[in-house]
């Protein structure tokens, strides 16, 4: 028994170095717990996931290189799925974040998965009237964008351009005054990264500078008091294609791709009153292309791919909670 220990520890230890993962998360002691509930009427990747009302929104999205303006509502008190009004186009890779009870979607590409055409849409969801409203757009297109909710305003963050270029683009939506300004861009251009607001600053983490595999372990902080970026303690598994989502008091930061044939399981949050990551119980299977939010006590991710890029394509509800 001491040998096969030994055997699967060093197997496991062989595939951390293959990957670029931290030796101190093969000691890593995994918290908290997943389950599946009711899956997605279809599967898709590439999709948004926010919540608002207590109810959790899978926006866009494709399957088999076709994306849709797809629009499905999960209700946690019944595990039952439901379409609502779609999206005003058709889009994958969108950004988006809850300010005032409405769902803000912003970006996103058209091209099926492959990065083309980057948008610079915006649009707003009422979940009480099942309505969208077009928004002022974006003042150039961008996909795989991260996108948060700050003083009454969304920050777009990052992304990639119609040419396929990513950029360090940083821009304010005011809903007061339906209009976008710039604000100090990202310390350096990637996408596919995660985002969250913690203490009144936000926090960018991971992504890729160009292709899938130049992922990033970067964490940078913006403080829109002083409108500067700051560096913070680095991601510990570097990846890009994140779902990311602030929950108990901690930044999660989920999954992520490695091309060609390798899916990030890793569950990682940063905790800002020790200024440190912590390695949490990772999801049942590797996965991107998706999207997290939390409700209460529960953290949602629906849809991705459980292989890089398009393959693999997901119909999967999961669901983790720490005690």
């Amino acid at each position: 028994m001491m040998f096969r220990s030994l055997w699967v520890f060093l197997r496991f230890a062989r595939l951390a170095f293959a990957v670029g993962l931290p030796m101190a998360n093969v000691h890593a002691q995994s918290t908290g717990a997943w389950v599946k509930k009711a899956s997605l009427p279809a599967a898709l990747t590439e999709v948004a996931v926010a919540q608002a009302d207590g109810k959790i929104h899978v926006l866009g999205g494709n399957v088999l290189g076709f994306t849709g303006p797809y629009h499905q509502e999960y209700d946690p008190a019944t595990d039952k799925w439901r379409a609502r009004s779609p999206l005003p186009r058709s889009l994958d890779h969108i950004g988006t974040a809850l300010l005032n009870g409405k769902i803000y979607a912003v970006g996103g590409f058209v091209g099926g998965g492959v990065h083309k055409d980057g948008q610079n849409t915006a649009f707003e969801y009422d979940p009480s009237l099942d309505t969208w409203r077009i928004l002022a757009p974006l003042r150039a297109g961008r996909g795989s964008i991260a996108v948060v909710a700050l003083n009454e305003t969304i920050h777009a963050i990052g992304g990639r351009d119609p040419d396929g270029v990513t950029v360090a683009t940083h821009e304010v939506y005011d809903p007061a005054t339906n209009s976008w300004t710039m604000a100090a861009p990202l310390p350096k251009a990637r996408d596919h990264m995660a985002a969250a607001v913690i203490d009144g600053k936000i926090h960018v983490v991971g992504g890729r500078f160009a292709s899938p595999v130049e992922r990033s372990d970067m964490h940078d902080v913006y403080d829109p008091n002083t409108d500067t970026w700051a560096s913070a303690p680095p991601l510990p598994t570097p990846r890009s294609g994140l779902a990311g989502t602030f929950y108990k008091g901690l930044f999660l930061v989920l999954g992520g791709e490695l091309p060609p044939d390798y899916t990030f399981a890793n569950n990682e949050a940063f905790d800002p009153k020790t200024n440190t990551w912590q390695t949490l119980a990772p999801m049942p299977e590797g996965r991107h292309g998706t999207g997290a939010a939390t409700i209460g006590d529960h953290v949602y991710l629906a849809g991705g791919s459980l292989k890089p890029g398009g393959r693999g394509v997901t119909d999967e509800m999961i669901v983790f909670t720490l005690p």
